[in-house]
């Protein structure tokens, strides 16, 4: 219990102060222990990082693995995605503290590891041959997964993952038109619909629905026919929604 209580308190100081300008004795002072109780289970100050960010990278590396053997492209791409975002979603504070000190990417392993994990994800997310404005465009998406993280961390974590999702759904569909399909929740980062009645009757559209649905189609988006199965309604609905607008 006491090792874990210390690496949860160093993580929290490593975010709020650095890694640097952390001492073994304030960790040991946060805790209550004296430094001699926290150097029986850290010999020093490099190992309690190494066994904070261990469990993250290996999280990291597996999930990725993982994508990279889901199948066809786009669902490889967005399996990394979400994978990527997840992993620094559940370690939000390790993530904060290797950002407020950069130089900790520089140490190895903790540094080798962390840019070949990115460099993975960049190619998952590029896709099999891409173009260099495509690997450009994958390399914005990968690095916008973690900046939001850090910068809104006090937001709840499913939502911010919606709207992270959404972001980058909207970026890679600005870049190539044929990223079009996807995880519904990710198109727009909104949650996904289930507007169907029971019997499969097809359910009205809300007047905030038909806004929606006017604002998606006239970005370009969606189509009529996606749009109709985001809200369960039939395309003469949809069709009938936009003729008014």
């Amino acid at each position: 219990m006491t090792r874990q209580r210390i690496l949860a308190v160093a993580a929290a100081l490593f975010a709020e102060r650095g890694y640097r300008a952390t001492s073994m004795q304030e960790i040991a002072d946060r805790i209550g222990i004296t430094k001699a109780a926290l150097y029986y289970h850290f010999a020093a100050k490099q190992d309690v990082l190494h066994e904070l960010t261990g469990p993250v990278l290996d999280e990291l590396e597996q999930t990725l693995n993982e994508a990279e053997a889901a199948g066809d492209a786009e669902a490889v791409r967005w399996r990394a995605i979400e994978a990527f975002l997840d992993v620094f979603l559940r370690h939000r504070d390790t993530l904060l503290m290797l950002v407020r000190d950069l130089t900790l990417l520089a140490q190895a392993p903790v540094g080798d590891r962390f840019r070949a994990a990115i460099a993975l994800a960049n190619t998952l997310v590029s896709g099999p041959r891409p173009t260099l404005a495509q690997r450009v465009r994958a390399a914005q998406v990968v690095a916008g997964l973690t900046d939001p993280v850090v910068l809104f961390r006090d937001v709840e974590p499913a939502r911010l993952r919606r709207l992270i999702l959404g972001g980058s759904r909207a970026l890679l569909v600005a870049g190539d038109p044929a990223a079009a399909d996807g995880p519904p929740d990710a198109r727009t980062g909104a949650e996904p619909r289930t507007h169907r009645r029971a019997g499969g009757r097809p359910a009205a559209l809300t007047a905030a629905d038909v806004t929606e649905a006017r604002r998606l189609r006239e970005s370009g988006r969606l189509g009529v026919d996606e749009l109709a199965d985001r809200y369960g309604v039939s395309r003469a609905t949809i069709y009938r929604v936009l003729k008014t607008s």
